[in-house]
């Protein structure tokens, strides 16, 4: 096949070959142009198994937020209502709407300085649910910085980059709805968010029909934003500058754990695919052929930007799955993300499958901590607080403890005392 297209083209251009030199000169460049259009067209994948390893680190950046999402959702249950407060038998019914992973009195106690229970003065009470003053103050101080005009402005921008990264410029609300708390969205966006920006976001049919026979309605793009094409690793790279290499150059970051190692062959395939040119994730790249390097590489990039617009740099597996479907994708998403462990990676912690983009964590810290990362942190540091014979200690410092603890029945006996008094300093 590369024969035969070489002296097609060399047969159709053979007047202007009348020396040995511009001969040699013309296969070296024909042969470079077949060898990238192949690699745009063809898969060369190696057939080999990419073990999965796991990183402690970014499965403690996972795990640090277990629970996180159920009592956010709690919280604003009960400031929802006028008297800031709930009943318990309220709450139970509940558990599944709010992803309770235990009953809702176990799981309120377990938060002793975020829930607070109480019977009201009034003769056969039952008992009540509200939130302690720390945590209400902490509320105050997020109610407070999502209400910022800038903020709000900045939350408009990344729904439309999310927005742009389809065909369409639009998303059913299905699709939004899952990636509401990782995009930092207000839980009423549609009634207290949106209509502030007509100019960006308008409702609209998307012309299909639910499983219950029901219209589906979707979020669309007013117009396409030209300054907002530009992706983060585009913008990575112009920062970095590279010496001034063009952006066909773009390589992803990669970054392997300790005791990963890709077999040779893997290892080779990817150092070609990564000098394949890099297409914008805003760029519609459909009409390469599906399997083909260059389209995994693009399809990579979309996966990539997608990730980086969230403010915590993951999401759930099923969330990316759901996106792909919808955009066409299929299974292209679940195979990249297989395929590149230096740039995805793959957690089981909290229940869950959880994406982490690699790129955005230094060891388990956020490299760039958004601003609404900062508030959700306030309240995992008082989820993390509990209450030993009244006295509140941090639960991390009692984790340690235990297995401390059970390491003292080994040999480095003074080693290891040594931090008990260190982890006796914490829970202080």
């Amino acid at each position: 096949m590369l024969m035969s297209l070489a002296s097609s083209i060399f047969l159709q251009n053979w007047p202007l070959y009348t020396n040995l030199t511009a001969m040699i000169r013309f296969i070296a460049t024909t042969t470079t142009v077949i060898h990238h259009h192949l690699r745009q067209q063809i898969r060369t994948f190696v057939n080999a198994r990419i073990k999965w390893v796991r990183d402690p680190y970014l499965d403690k950046a996972v795990e640090k937020e277990k629970n996180l999402k159920p009592l956010l959702s709690l919280k604003n249950l009960i400031l929802s209502h006028p008297s800031k407060s709930l009943p318990l038998r309220t709450i139970s019914p509940l558990k599944p709407q709010l992803n309770l992973p235990t009953t809702a009195l176990k799981f309120i106690q377990n938060y002793p300085f975020v829930f607070k229970t109480f019977r009201p003065p009034v003769p056969l009470s039952t008992l009540h649910v509200k939130l302690t003053p720390n945590a209400l103050s902490l509320h105050n101080d997020e109610t407070l910085f999502l209400s910022l005009s800038h903020y709000r402005k900045d939350l408009a921008q990344i729904l439309a980059k999310l927005l742009m990264l389809t065909r369409a410029k639009r998303l059913p609300f299905y699709v939004i709805e899952r990636f509401k708390f990782d995009l930092g969205l207000p839980r009423d966006y549609l009634l207290s968010f949106l209509p502030e920006f007509p100019e960006y976001f308008q409702i609209c049919q998307m012309g299909f029909k639910d499983s219950d026979g029901r219209e589906v309605f979707g979020l669309e793009l007013v117009k396409w934003r030209e300054d907002l094409a530009v992706s983060v690793t585009e913008k990575r790279v112009k920062r970095e500058d590279f010496g001034g290499r063009k952006r066909v150059h773009i390589r992803f970051s990669m970054n392997l754990p300790r005791g990963f190692d890709l077999v040779k062959k893997v290892r080779n395939w990817v150092e070609e695919w990564q000098n394949l040119p890099y297409i914008s994730p805003y760029e519609d790249a459909f009409h390469l052929a599906p399997n083909s390097d260059q389209a995994e590489k693009w399809t990579v990039g979309v996966i990539h930007e997608l990730l980086s617009l969230l403010v915590s740099k993951k999401t759930e597996r099923e969330n990316i799955y759901c996106l792909g479907d919808y955009l066409g994708f299929g299974i292209r998403f679940r195979k990249a993300l297989v395929h590149h462990p230096g740039i995805f990676y793959l957690s089981n912690k909290i229940r869950t499958h959880t994406i982490v983009l690699r790129e955005g964590f230094n060891k388990n810290i956020l490299v760039e901590k958004h601003p609404l990362m900062r508030m959700r942190y306030k309240y995992i540091s008082l989820m993390n607080r509990v209450l030993r014979r009244g006295i509140p200690i941090n639960a991390g410092a009692v984790r340690y403890r235990k297995r401390l603890t059970s390491s003292l029945k080994g040999g480095k006996r003074k080693e290891n005392e040594k931090r008990m008094r260190q982890v006796k300093s914490l829970e202080t």
